[in-house]
Parts: C-alpha cells; structure tokens; sequence
C-alpha cells in the first residue's frame, strides 16, 4: 500500500508542476507585469496545494475504507462457513477435506475473498485453495494465530506482503473445538481497489487545475478591464483628480478603520466635526466628538441618515462597510449640515400632525348618534395630541334633543392625561366664568391665554386658580361648539405636560376641531329628538300595564332600538268564558312611520280579538285590513310591508292552547320538568302577503305550569349570530331559567341573549298557564223543551248558592231565562248551560246553530225583542263567539259590583214600554 501511495502522490507532482508551468505561460501572456500576473499566480499555486491536500486526503480515506471493507468481508465469510451446521456434520465425519474442500472454494468465490481455509483441532489442513496443501500441518505462524480459541481478525505480514485474516472457531455441541475456518484478503487485492480510484482522483485533479487556470484568465480579463489599461501615469493622475473632487465637495467623508483609527477625512468632515489637525491615524474617541457619533463611528453597525449634533449643528450620517487601501475592511462615512432642513421638517412634521389629527376627527367624532358620545370622542381625539386636558360642555336642551337656547351648560366630557385634573366631571352643571374665563358659548367667541400665569382669568375663584397652578395647567384655548348658526355649547383645551403654550395656529385647530364636532352634535341632538319623538309615540302605542285576568301569569319586556324606534308590539286581551288571547307582532324597518303602523295593527288586532274570532280568522282579517290599506295609499314608501303576527288564545277551563302565524316565528314551551320545545305551528306569509292562501290553527294540550313564551326576531337574530344560532342559544337560555317566575325568567333571558346596545327592537312575552279549579265550573245539557228552563233554572240557584253568591242568584236566572229560551226556540240541538266562577261569573249557552241574535230596541208594540236588552241591563258585558259546531251566548257579571235592584228593573222595563217614550 505504500508503494501505491507514493505512486499517486508522484503523478500529483507532475500534474501540479505541469499546470504551474502552464498557468505562469498563460499569466504571461494576458498580464505581463501586473498585479492581474501575481494574482494568476498566487491563485495557481493555492489550488494546486488545495488540490494535492485533497488528493492525499482522499487516497488514505480510500486506504482506510478498503481495509475496513477487506476485515468485514473476511470476518463474515468466516464466521458464516464455521458456524454452519454443515461444517461441524462434515469435521465429525470420516472425510471432512471431501466435504468442506468445494463448500470453501465456493464461499470464497462469493465472498469475495482471496482465500478460506479450514484447520482441525490437530492443526492439519482440511481446506486450502491449493489442493496439494490438504492434509499437510499448518505453519507455526498460522497455529499461533488460531491457538486462543476465540474469533479474531486482524492485518499479519507474510513474505508475500500484508493479508487481512478473520478466524472463527468451529465448535461442536458440546463445546469442544473441532477446527478452525480462516478466511482473508491479501494486499493486492486491497491494492487493486485504491488503484481503480486513481484515475478519478487524477482526472479531478486535472480538472480543477484547468479550472482554476481558466478562472484566473477571467479575471485577470476582468481586472484590465476596470483599470482600462492605464499605466502609473494615468493612475497618478487620477488619483490627484479623486483627491481635489473629495476635498471640495460640500460633503464630508470619513473613512475610518476597523480598529476605530481616522484613515482619511475631507476638509468638509473637518469643518462638520471641527477636527484637528493630525485626527488622520486618531481613533475616533480621540478627536473630540460626542459619545453617540464616537459610538457609531466605533462600532461595525452600518447607518441610514441618522442625525446626530456636533457642536450646534445637526449633521446627519450614513455608513456603510468597504475595503479600504490595503485590504483592511474599514468604513466609509459621509456627512451632511441638515440644520436647517431639520428645523423646516420639524415644522412639517407639526403641519403633518395637525392634518392627521383633523383627519382623526374626521374619522373617530360622530361615530355615533349620541350628543354624549359624541362629545366624548371629541375629548379622546384630543388628549393627548392636541392637549393635556379636554372638556367639552353643552347646553342642558341638547341632551334632551332641544333647541339650544337660553340655558345653563352641562359637562359632557372630560379627558386627560393624568388622574384627579382640576376640572368639573361629566355631568356636572358649569358656570360660563367659572372653569372658562370668558363666556364663550354665550358670546360665540373663541379665546386663547397663551400664559394662564399671565392673565389670572380666574381673579374671582382663588381656590380653582390654586388647583389649576397645582396641575400644571399653563395655557388654556376655548372654543364655542357652533352648528347652523345655533351655539351648541363650549369646548376648552388645556396644556400641562406640554411646554409648548398654544398659538394662533392651535387656535385655528381648535375651532376646526369644534366646528367638524359640533356639526355631529347637532346631528345627533337632532335623531336625539325623533328617537324620542317616535319612543314617545311607540310607548303610547303599546299596553301600559296588563289587563287583569286569572289564567295566565304574565311578565313582558320591551327594549326599542339603540339605532332607532321599530316595529315590536305585544297585546293581552281578556275574552270570554276566562280565556285570555296574546298576540306578537313585527313590523320591518324603524321610524315614525313603524311605530305608526305598530299602532294600527295592534288596535286592529285588539278589536278583531274582542269580537272572539279564533286565530285563523282573525289573522285572516288582519292580511286584508294590511292588503287593504296598501291598495288605498299612493306613496309606496308608507306601504306596510314584512309585518308579522303570531295569535295565541289560552282556555284554562280546558288547558288548551290554540295559535296561528303570519310569517313570525314558532313560540318556545318550557314544561313544567324543565323541558323546551319549539312546537311546529304552519306558517302563512306575512300580513299583506297572504292573499287566497289558507291560514291554519295548531291547538295543543299544555299542562299547568307551562311558559308560553312569545317573542320578536330582534330577540335570536342580530348582524353577528343566525337565526337557528340564535335559536340554540334560546333554548340553552330557557333551560337554565325554567324554574324562575315568568318576570326573573325575562330578566334572565334579556342579559343572556341581548348586547348591551340592541340593533333591533325586542319584545318578550313569557306567560305561565294556570288551570281553572273544576270545582268553579258547572255545566248542564238542556233539552230543546221550554219546560227544560225550570230545572235549570233552580239547578243555577242552587249552585251560585254553594258558591255564596245568593245576592246575583235573581240576575243570573233572568240572565239564564233569556239565553236558553232563545236556543231552544231559535237553535238546535245540542244545548249546553255552563256556569264560570272566575273574576267575574260567566254564564254561557251554547247550541247548535250557527245564527246568531242581536240587542234592538222593542217598540211598544211588540210582544218580543226585549230578551237581550235584559240580558244587557244585568249583565255586565255580553256576547257572541262562534264554535266548529255552533254558537255560545255569554253574560259577564262583576262578582265586586251590586246587581241592579228588580225594582229599578222594572222602572225601565216600564219606561222602555211607555207610549211616550216610543
């Protein structure tokens, strides 16, 4: 291995002495005598000895892989033939050379080895790939280096070179030796491998030279190019050129070395920095300069136009890294005067701010159509910007909405900097000479006092005068809030931490500000009062307590719009027979106008209620009172257009629950055990909309104690959360609130689903059933006979009588008379007498016949007609409602007002007989 080892690093030497000659005849030729020759040169040189290193580097890797792969081989080789259960059989038989001499000239053959050999435990050849040596004893060298016993391999001399050996032990199964299998490489063999790599090492050695050669010719090229051939004559005189441009330039420049020494300043840096005479060679920190120039100057961090002071001027620097003479990285440093440009951007950057902070009122003041929110974000825009400390105070009818006239001001808004400033809080009444020296909302004119110290605007308030030096407060700028030529009120800025005072130029800023400000206030105190106009209008509208009743326990919410009044009403409307009917509405848009149409449909919806028409037909009224009045208007603006109802009538008597609905949404049930549940109601369109379409009635069966809870979009539907997420989020709400009395239920509802500020009007209904106690119930079937009217009549007596209402017993049975003698002589079977003990007593008779009677005024010569006007005159209400199967009549009496005497009875009965009187 050696000898190849010499051999490669001899045709190294040749290559490398070839391509130096070849590269110094090639430098010759292109750069005779210049730096571009010696660069050739030097770049020539260091390949080759790069080249050579990593061609003697490579050569003892592949040495080293080849002896490593060699001892791998070997070792496998043996180790597989001695462990093979073969090769024990055949050292126990009687020929083991017959046996094992073809098995090891095959193992060698694929292993890739030089030789495998088999020795017995008597150290005879059993194997050998020369046939003449089996059965010869082995050379002592060979015993020595199997006679441990155990596997080894390692590299031992032989006269005919170095062989890698690999021995493993065959052992039979009782542990005993039977022979040793010996497998190895010789030298040659490892040899021949380097050799095959030789010519790829020679042939990239080759390669990098002519490379490197071609390289170098490139840019020796390169080189003559950028000095354009020029001789030291040429280059002299450039140089005293660059020299005289460098020192008249009105820049200074620096060139500083890494070390942080002063190699080279131009008489312009000089004068900028004042440096001495001799600052050449100096470092940085010697010259006089100040601590954050030396810094940068000293440091290796590049710069952009930063500013810095050098005496009284602003010099602004930029720095950047280069190679200055002599190969030595260094720094090039230029220099300009920006003193005066500083201070015409300073006062740019002030107009800059100025037009930003007009901007952002613009942009942030009037967000809202609030007076006091409004005037809160003019106090934010401000603070800190524009002053230390706003106010901003308004005329008391602004805040209702008013016209501004002849009125003390109120603080709207305060804002500053700091805790606890020495200005009235919001809300708070102000005085015009109290907080303000002049009074400017009264007069309409702004005032400046640059040095508040100066003018002592508050001579007459000591104590304020004291809190405000104790602040800090030094200038003061007020300013009146003027929008259509009306005075809104006042605004005043103050400046503390801020050492500048303010000027006629903040002057003219504040009364932008004001003027843009006001002008939003205005705005706002104007939509301040048509919202309260239209609330005012909407709450008129809608119920302003609920009717008394006994079947329901009912509990409402009602929250208008923060952006505007809308269309969400709500009724409760006693009927008869202790029925109590509810009704939900929507009307699409806000406005007057919805709260004007809100009105009309809840009054018809009350009116159709009172006539006892079930939910079908009186949403059946509703659409053509709704398509009706759209066809008689001619401003399609006023057009009624996505109003919704839903229509619920409760009987307690029966637990029954029968509703309709036009367009609106399901209700919500919560049963008594917790449960919520959405019953599918058939949906008509919206009111207007329905046309010929049929409107369906859904009756349930829902047990005492349930909630019906009714209510409007605006409740589960807003710009950030869908109808069926809203929904969701109901029934969750629901759920955990269904133990709670119907007006704590609200309560909780509203906090869980609502923001603080709603988009739309919310209206909440949530009823709880009550049953009517049977015991307060009597019902009798009357047979279409006249001398029925007796037994029923007496049956009445003596049930208002366990009752304890013997003082009507004479009323309920002329009431009763009347009722049922008209069914059995003008309807038809069946006929029923039912007795209702409730708020008030109910009588009710109900028949077969679909026709119904009406009260008239009897001449006085008619011998009937007079029935119902008795009826009317003891009864306290009465009236008619139609059934699936006929009519009822019902009577209402106050069970807390006396019945009229039969004496005063009969006066009218007289009176409405007299002849004079007709």
């Amino acid at each position: 291995m050696p000898d190849v080892f010499r051999r490669f690093l001899g045709a190294v030497s040749r290559a490398a002495s070839q391509g130096r000659r070849h590269g110094s005849r090639l430098a010759r030729r292109l750069v005779p005598r210049t730096v571009a020759g010696q660069v050739m040169a030097f770049q020539t040189v260091v390949v080759l000895l790069l080249a050579a290193a990593a061609a003697t580097g490579l050569v003892l890797q592949a040495q080293r892989a080849s002896r490593s792969d060699a001892k791998h081989r070997s070792s496998t080789a043996a180790e597989t033939f001695a462990l093979s259960p073969a090769t024990v059989q055949a050292l126990s038989g009687p020929d083991p050379s017959a046996v094992l001499q073809p098995w090891a000239e095959q193992v060698r053959s694929r292993a890739q080895v030089d030789f495998v050999v088999v020795v017995d435990a008597n150290g005879v050849y059993i194997t050998h790939p020369l046939a003449d040596m089996v059965g010869t004893p082995a050379p002592p060298s060979t015993l020595a280096f199997i006679g441990k016993g155990r596997e080894r391999t390692e590299v031992t001399r032989t006269p005919r070179g170095s062989v890698v050996n690999a021995s493993v032990p065959v052992r039979a199964p009782d542990g005993r030796i039977l022979g040793t299998v010996i497998a190895g490489i010789t030298a040659q063999t490892v040899g021949s491998t380097v050799d095959d790599q030789i010519p790829l090492l020679l042939g990239g050695t080759a390669g990098a030279l002519v490379l490197s050669a071609g390289v170098t010719a490139l840019v020796s090229r390169r080189l003559r190019r950028q000095t354009r051939g020029l001789g030291p004559a040429e280059m002299t005189r450039m140089y005293e050129h660059h020299d005289a441009v460098l020192h008249s330039v009105r820049e200074g420049v620096l060139i500083v070395a890494d070390d942080g020494r002063l190699l080279l300043a131009n008489d312009e840096a000089r004068r900028l920095l004042d440096l001495p005479a001799d600052a050449e060679s100096r470092a940085v920190g010697d010259l006089g300069l100040g601590p954050d120039l030396v810094g940068l100057l000293a440091s290796p961090r590049a710069a952009t136009d930063e500013v810095y002071t050098s005496g009284d001027r602003l010099v602004s620097v930029n720095k950047r890294p280069t190679v200055a003479g002599g190969g030595s990285l260094g720094y090039v440093v230029t220099l300009r005067d920006t003193t005066e440009l500083r201070a015409l951007a300073v006062r740019i950057d002030i107009a800059r701010e100025r037009l930003g902070l007009l901007y952002e009122a613009g942009v942030r003041v009037g967000t809202t159509l609030d007076v006091e929110r409004t005037a809160e974000e003019l106090a934010e825009v401000a603070v800190p910007r524009f002053a230390d400390v706003a106010t901003v105070d308004l005329l008391d009818p602004v805040f209702r909405g008013e016209e501004a006239a002849g009125a003390r001001l109120r603080r709207a808004a305060v804002r500053s900097t700091r805790a606890d400033p020495p200005v009235l809080g919001a809300g708070e009444r102000t005085e015009d000479e109290s907080e303000t020296p002049d009074a400017v909302a009264a007069t309409g004119r702004p005032v400046l006092h640059a040095d508040l110290g100066a003018a002592h605007p508050w001579s007459r308030d000591p104590e304020l005068a004291g809190r405000i030096a104790a602040f800090g407060i030094h200038s003061l700028v007020s300013v009146p809030l003027r929008a259509r030529g009306v005075t809104l009120g006042a605004a005043n800025f103050w400046r503390a931490e801020t050492p500048e005072p303010f000027d006629d130029e903040d002057l003219a800023i504040a009364e932008e500000l004001a003027a843009r400000a006001a002008l939003s206030i205005d705005n706002a105190r104007r939509f301040t009062r048509e919202h309260t106009l239209a609330v005012a209008l909407q709450r008129s509208l809608l119920p302003h307590e609920l009717p008394a009743q006994s079947a329901l326990d009912i509990a409402y919410r009602y929250l208008p719009a923060s952006a505007g009044v809308g269309g969400d009403w709500f009724d409760v409307v006693p009927l008869s027979g202790a029925r109590v009917a509810l009704t939900v509405g929507d009307v699409v848009g806000h406005g007057l106008h919805a709260a004007a149409t809100m009105g009309r449909l809840r009054t018809a919806a009350r009116n159709f209620a009172m006539l006892d028409q079930a939910p079908d037909e009186l949403l059946g009224h509703m659409d053509e009172l709704v398509a009706r009045s759209d066809l008689e208007l001619t401003d399609d603006s006023a057009a009624i257009t996505g109003a919704t109802c839903l229509y619920a009538i409760y009987d307690p008597v029966t637990g029954r629950l029968a509703m309709a609905r036009a367009g609106h949404l399901n209700p919500a049930l919560v049963l008594p055990d917790g449960r919520v549940e959405f019953p599918d109601i058939p949906v008509s369109p919206p009111l207007g909309l329905a046309g010929s379409l049929p409107i369906e009635t859904a009756e349930l069966d829902v047990p005492e104690g349930t909630r019906l809870v009714m209510f409007t979009d605006g409740l589960v539907e807003n710009r950030r959360r869908d109808l069926d997420t809203g929904l969701r989020r109901l029934h969750t709400s629901l759920a955990a609130a269904h133990d709670l009395d119907p007006d704590r239920m609200c309560s909780a509802v509203l906090d869980d689903m609502l923001p603080a500020r709603p988009v739309d009007d919310v209206a909440l209904l949530i009823a709880r059933t009550r049953r009517l106690d049977p015991g307060h119930v009597a019902v009798w079937t009357v047979h279409q006979n006249p001398e029925a009217v007796a037994p029923v009549r007496a049956a009445c007596a003596r049930q208002l009588g366990a009752w304890g209402f013997d003082d009507i017993a004479f009323s309920t049975e002329l009431i009763l008379s009347e009722l049922i003698t008209n069914a059995i002589r003008y309807g038809r079977q069946p006929i029923q007498v039912r007795l209702l003990l409730d708020r008030t007593l109910t009588c009710e008779v109900s028949d077969g016949s679909s026709t119904a009677p009406h009260l008239r005024r009897a001449t006085t010569t008619d011998e009937g007609g007079r029935g119902l006007f008795l009826v009317a005159q003891f009864a306290a209400r009465w009236g008619t409602r139609y059934t699936p199967d006929g009519k009822v009549i019902w009577a209402e009496q106050d069970l807390d007002t006396p019945p009229p005497s039969p004496e005063k009875t009969a006066d009218a009965l007289l009176e409405e007989w007299d002849d004079a009187a007709g």
